[in-house]
């Protein structure tokens, strides 16, 4: 526990949500969720370090991921932190890069199974992070994915498999961990990350195509006689794709609904839940906002997230009450009690 303890307040800096998940589960799986979170953030700001070349990026996390792998030896992290650190302009992020070495010993500490695990996550998280940077090469130039297979094939590779790597270290470290088998909680895992990674796509659409990204399938922007470039100038046009993949990252939610409601354990049940419920506030936020959610920043208010971890600890993360705070923040009625959430 002591590298929680003493990583627990970076966890807290840069992480606006998922700390509140990870300091409610039990003891033995907040060590490597804690650690594999910090070292997927340390990546991801490797990887959004914009005052250096794309190809130096994807070639730093390339070395990042082999020191993670065992591939690679450690002692070269203490390079790639004094080049990187001082490129952050965000005091929080620095001290993340910072602390890099200290996140390898950490893994190293772990139990072989836990360190597997995180390993083998870290792997699929640098590879989408690595395709993100090799895709959208010049940010002059807007460039949409090619079609829905790359959409998802990248939502599971940055959040998808995380929702693989906590069902399996769930049913490793907690006995009777789920009403359901661990091949469809996985499935469902898997589901769910991709929809919470949607929303992070539906929410930053805009600046995102400001910077020369566009995660929208290029083969549906085509059929609705559309570009990129053109989306920002013309939302309204933009709309039904938009909403597709908003109903989409609903079903995703609804599968996270879905695999809470056969966790036994109620700390663990109301850990995962918790980005479920800030997500389905999100994802009615956009809503709200229609096509000015591409001009201006749209998120759930700091009260809010504190308002829902009160109800969830109040109610003991009843799913009746979770259930009726899941519907109540979506604005319409949908069916949690089947696969995907169909109405």
């Amino acid at each position: 526990m002591a590298s929680w303890r003493f990583r627990g307040p970076l966890l807290r800096s840069v992480s606006r949500s998922f700390y509140l998940s990870i300091r409610i589960l039990p003891a033995r799986l907040r060590e490597p969720v804690a650690l594999a979170y910090l070292l997927a953030r340390t990546t991801d700001t490797v990887s959004d370090t914009a005052r250096i070349s794309g190809t130096l990026r994807a070639e730093t996390l390339q070395t990042l991921s082999n020191a993670i792998q065992g591939k690679h030896a450690r002692g070269s992290i203490v390079d790639l932190v004094a080049s990187f650190a001082p490129l952050q302009e965000n005091a929080n992020e620095r001290a993340l890069v910072e602390s890099l070495p200290h996140y390898l010993e950490w893994l190293d500490q772990l139990s072989a199974a836990d360190r597997d695990d995180v390993c083998a996550v870290l792997e699929k998280i640098t590879r989408g992070q690595t395709l993100d940077l090799q895709y959208f090469d010049d940010p002059a130039n807007i460039r949409a994915l090619a079609t829905a297979a790359d959409l998802d094939e990248y939502t599971f590779l940055v959040a998808g498999c995380v929702g693989e790597f906590w069902t399996r270290l769930c049913f490793r470290h907690l006995p009777k961990f789920a009403e359901l088998g661990e091949h469809e909680m996985l499935d469902l895992g898997k589901r769910y990350g991709m929809g919470l990674q949607l929303i992070n796509i539906l929410r930053d659409a805009g600046s995102d195509l400001r910077a020369g990204r566009c995660y929208f399938p290029e083969d549906e922007l085509a059929a609705a006689h559309m570009r990129a470039a053109q989306i920002v100038r013309e939302p309204d046009r933009f709309q039904s794709i938009y909403q597709k993949w908003a109903e989409k990252a609903e079903r995703g939610l609804a599968a996270g609904m879905q695999y809470s409601r056969a966790i036994r354990n109620r700390r663990v049940r109301a850990a995962t839940v918790l980005p479920a419920l800030i997500g389905v506030r999100t994802v009615a936020l956009l809503r709200d906002a229609g096509s000015t959610a591409l001009h201006r920043k749209v998120k759930v208010q700091r009260r809010e997230v504190r308002g829902m971890i009160a109800s969830v600890a109040i109610t003991l993360a009843a799913q009746s009450q979770i259930d009726e705070m899941f519907r109540r923040f979506l604005g319409r009625a949908i069916d949690l009690s089947r696969p995907g959430g169909s109405r």
